[in-house]
C-alpha cells in the first residue's frame, strides 16, 4: 500500500478526531471558564460546528461527480 491509499482509508478518521478534539477543548474552555467571555470569542466554535454539520450533510457521491463528463461541453467535443 502506498501513502495515498493509506491516506484515503485513515485520513477522514484522523481529520474527524482532530476536529472532535479541538471542538471538545473549545466547549470545555467555554463551559469551565470563570471569566466572562464576549460573544465574539464564541464565533469560531459556532462556525466550526456549522461547517461540520454542512460537511456531513453532503453525500460522497454528490462530490465525486465531474460536471464535464456529460452535458453541454461533451456534446461540443471539447
Amino acid at each position: 500500500m502506498d501513502f495515498s491509499e493509506l491516506w484515503a482509508i485513515f485520513g477522514p478518521g484522523i481529520a474527524g478526531a482532530v476536529f472532535g478534539a479541538g471542538w471538545w477543548f473549545w466547549v470545555d474552555a467555554v463551559v469551565c471558564s470563570s471569566v466572562t467571555v464576549p460573544f465574539l470569542h464564541y464565533l469560531p466554535g459556532i462556525f466550526a460546528s456549522l461547517a461540520a454539520l454542512m460537511f456531513n450533510c453532503v453525500r460522497r457521491e454528490d462530490i465525486d461527480h465531474s460536471p464535464y463528463e456529460e452535458g453541454e461541453w461533451s456534446r461540443l467535443g471539447l
